[in-house]
């Protein structure tokens, strides 16, 4: 069983304490890093190559949002893979959850969520296959992001096929593969694999991302 490698990044040490815990309970989970501040979490990453980072936004020194930016940018540029972040944040609506989104970040979470919510999506975001709370992904955008006026179609849109601009337009929507299916009288796996190819036509590394690239783009229907 492969161990899901987990980094912890908070500038109170009593929430990374019951976090640790909850994490460390998990046979296929393991905390390998922790920091109390962006630039440590930059530092931390580098050394440690976690599969998962849970960031808070709100800290001192650097905040969540441009450690994200630069641990995302540092994988890049070692041509190393990247973590999967997991945002941490206080309010459900929250402008700075978007932001990080916006800069890399895999989906957020509550931090008064349920413990096996946490768990359940560190391994999702690690599997690379859904996002976390989609539709409120895209409620924040709807909330905090302008649209453009007359938003241009980017030309790698046009590569895809009519099948795939049709579950492109279900999976911006938050629709999970499941839902796709069986709305589309496909099988999951079929689903799964049209997904993969739009995201890699466009560019991009996850069904997070995509939303993002709908709603910016308008075409999320």
């Amino acid at each position: 069983m492969a161990v899901i490698r987990v980094a912890l990044v908070d500038d109170q040490s009593l929430f990374r304490a019951g976090i640790r815990m909850l994490v460390a309970s998990q046979p296929d989970l393991e905390v390998v890093g922790e920091a109390g501040n962006g630039q440590e979490a930059v530092a931390m990453a580098a050394e440690t190559r976690p599969d998962v980072v849970l960031m808070d936004i709100r800290m001192p020194v650097m905040d969540g949002i441009a450690a994200t930016t630069a641990i995302l940018a540092a994988a890049q540029a070692r041509g190393g893979s990247a973590p999967r972040i997991i945002v941490l944040t206080t309010f459900d609506l929250d402008e700075a959850a978007t932001r990080a989104i916006r800069g890399g970040a895999s989906g957020f979470v509550l931090k008064d969520a349920d413990p096996e919510f946490l768990l359940a999506a560190i391994r999702t975001v690690h599997a690379g296959n859904a996002v976390i709370a989609a539709s409120a992904t895209r409620e924040l955008f709807e909330h905090f992001t302008v649209r453009p006026v007359r938003p241009e179609v980017p030309p790698s849109f046009g590569q895809l096929t009519s099948r795939e601009r049709d579950i492109f337009v279900l999976a911006a929507r938050g629709l999970s593969n499941a839902e796709i299916a069986s709305g589309e009288y496909l099988s999951e796996a079929t689903v799964k694999t049209h997904v993969s190819r739009i995201l890699a036509k466009l560019g991009l590394r996850d069904r997070v991302q995509l939303v993002v690239f709908a709603f910016e783009h308008g075409l999320n229907g």
